[in-house]
């Protein structure tokens, strides 16, 4: 009786996450993008010319097979963030592999922000739930050597090909492997690894180089940075990550944003005391320790790299496992009413989503519009800005109907993702 019930609740938590997804970018003046799903978005409609090297192929790569079903750039990006969405719920159910946990999960609203987000995080997400499962076949020996390494190098070097912090991923499977030399999956996570860093010296070398000489030289930085400054941006971004209501704070502050904080502090530190007093086996552990690499590892690059402030979007390869694991321990404890916590998540999403709506379907009607009467659909926009350190003193895009597009490598001038 009690499964016949949780299988109803699951139905509809599926059912409700998929059309939240699909509400939260139509019920979105601009439809869930931003200046990089720009960049995406443009990579993937000049295929196969390269366009840039700020980010890798993969997901622009997706986003141009998916055109192929007769939809524009736009709609294949929220496609693939369904399909990613409903793969993991799949796979998951499939094989019978953190199932509950994983809907659980993917139904936080940050989650569902993330599925209908034009970024790679969303394309990224079920490759890298996938390894956690062949992880898991290498740790209890389920898996031979040589299927081993193929299939965590594989997996491994796919991710860095759609998201280039799949880096931190890679280097923290080689370092827990390195940890543990006298286990005998050991070997295969370490190999693994090694593979998957001589791909990316030869990513670098005759891919970005022959595209981009300078690229890190454009992007890597020196010089004093202000510490206090980002590990508060850390503590407000695991605040925001893991808080399973509200993943967003007030950009212009108040006293809204403590309850924000204080809510995912408060979580964060549940998920302490619990992986404390419930010991943790080996694929559990593995799982905490690639989210708590990642996370660390992106604090750091801030130090070296230019990226946007740390928030759920930037940590949400990170953070997936963290709270499978996190919800495994809770499902121990209160059963089919954890549930709940997704239920009012996606509640306090919808509300959230209908406060700030906007019409995207109606803004791209008037935008097609205008562009037709004027004769604009196929010019270039063109936007200038003084510096990136002074945004607010740029000019507005002008359009160019004589010249026709160029392809350029884009140059690196602020944080990004």
């Amino acid at each position: 009786m009690i499964k016949f019930k949780e299988k109803y609740i699951q139905s509809a938590l599926v059912i409700i996450t998929v059309m939240m997804t699909i509400l939260r970018f139509l019920l979105n003046e601009k439809g869930r993008i931003t200046p990089d799903s720009i960049r995406f978005m443009r990579f993937a409609s000049r295929l196969p010319v390269i366009d840039n090297t700020i980010a890798p192929p993969g997901y622009p790569a997706a986003i141009r097979l998916v055109t192929y079903l007769g939809t524009d750039e736009f709609w294949s990006s929220k496609i693939i963030g369904i399909v990613s969405l409903l793969g993991i719920l799949f796979f998951a159910w499939r094989k019978k592999f953190y199932f509950r946990e994983a809907l659980l999960t993917c139904s936080l609203f940050s989650f569902v922000s993330i599925f209908s987000f034009t970024l790679s995080e969303a394309l990224l997400l079920p490759f890298g739930f996938i390894l956690l499962y062949v992880s898991d076949l290498v740790i209890r020996e389920k898996l031979q050597f040589r299927k081993a390494v193929f299939y965590l190098s594989f997996l491994l070097i796919l991710m860095y090909t759609i998201r280039y912090n799949a880096l931190f991923i890679i280097g923290a499977c080689g370092l827990f492997g390195l940890l543990h030399l006298r286990k005998k999956y050991s070997a295969a996570f370490t190999v693994s690894a090694a593979i998957a860093c001589v791909y990316i010296l030869a990513y670098k070398f005759l891919f970005i180089d022959y595209f981009t000489q300078d690229y890190l030289k454009n992007v890597l930085e020196d010089g004093p940075h202000n510490v206090p400054q980002l590990l508060t941006e850390l503590f407000q971004g695991l605040c925001t990550t893991f808080n399973p209501f509200i993943h967003i704070a007030s950009p212009g502050g108040g006293i809204v944003n403590y309850g924000i904080y204080g809510v995912g502090c408060i979580n964060l530190m549940c998920m302490i005391f619990l992986f404390f007093k419930y010991q943790l086996n080996q694929t559990e552990s593995y799982f905490i320790f690639i989210g708590i690499t990642g996370i660390g590892c992106t604090f750091l690059i801030q130090f070296f790299y230019p990226l946007d402030v740390l928030d759920y979007r930037l940590l949400a390869p990170f953070s997936f496992p963290i709270w499978i694991i996190y919800f495994r321990k809770l499902f121990s404890i209160f059963s089919l009413k954890l549930y709940a916590v997704g239920a009012l998540s996606l509640i306090t999403g919808g509300i959230f989503t209908w406060l700030s709506r906007g019409d995207y379907l109606e803004n791209r009607k008037e935008v097609s519009r205008y562009l037709k009467s004027e004769k604009l659909e196929t010019a270039t926009l063109r936007f200038y800005v003084n510096g990136p350190d002074d945004m607010e003193g740029g000019q507005m895009a002008e359009t160019d109907q004589h010249r026709k597009p160029q392809n350029y490598s884009s140059k690196n001038t602020g944080r990004h993702a």
